[in-house]
């Protein structure tokens, strides 16, 4: 598929381009949060929406972007979130949502899918964000500042994550 090609040489020049400072602040500073997913199913949306309500409770601001495939259920239309049908022949994500979450500069930035995702890869390349958190993947560890070895669920990789967030000191 043409568009996925494109994707990934955007992804790739993206990287390469993004001169966003870098750098992790002790958790008790961090004020602003993003969470970026892809739907899978009610599970996963229950997880996520405990995780917010975690963050919100330890006082922090939460925005949460989810891509949402073909066939799948946008449960509650809670969040803000992309298709596939954003992806331009050219592999450009034209989503005013996406664009918007990427220029936003998150203290952490969470990405809380057990699986990669091209376009949200895309976006994490893209990402103004300060401090970029996913599951640990060697070929890309490029697109984070932390990394977080857990091959669980989904719970269990938020929680883990969460975990040694807030011990950033």
């Amino acid at each position: 598929m043409f568009k996925m090609n494109f994707l990934q040489m955007r992804t790739r020049s993206a990287l390469r381009r993004n001169k966003s400072l870098r750098a992790s602040i002790p958790y008790t500073q961090a004020h602003n949060i993003g969470i970026i997913f892809t739907v899978d199913d009610k599970q996963k949306h229950s997880d996520v929406k405990d995780f917010i309500h975690q963050l919100e409770l330890e006082g922090k601001k939460v925005k949460v972007l989810e891509f949402l495939p073909k066939k799948k259920e946008n449960y509650e239309f809670l969040f803000d979130f992309f298709t596939i049908e954003d992806l331009s022949f050219w592999g450009k994500i034209n989503s005013d949502h996406a664009q918007r979450f990427t220029e936003t500069q998150f203290d952490f930035l969470f990405y809380v899918d057990t699986q990669s995702n091209p376009l949200i890869l895309n976006l994490l390349a893209s990402s103004k964000a300060h401090c970029r958190i996913g599951r640990f993947n060697e070929s890309e560890s490029s697109y984070y500042e932390m990394m977080i070895e857990q091959n669980g669920t989904t719970k269990g990789l938020i929680e883990t994550m969460h975990k040694y967030t807030t011990q950033l000191r």
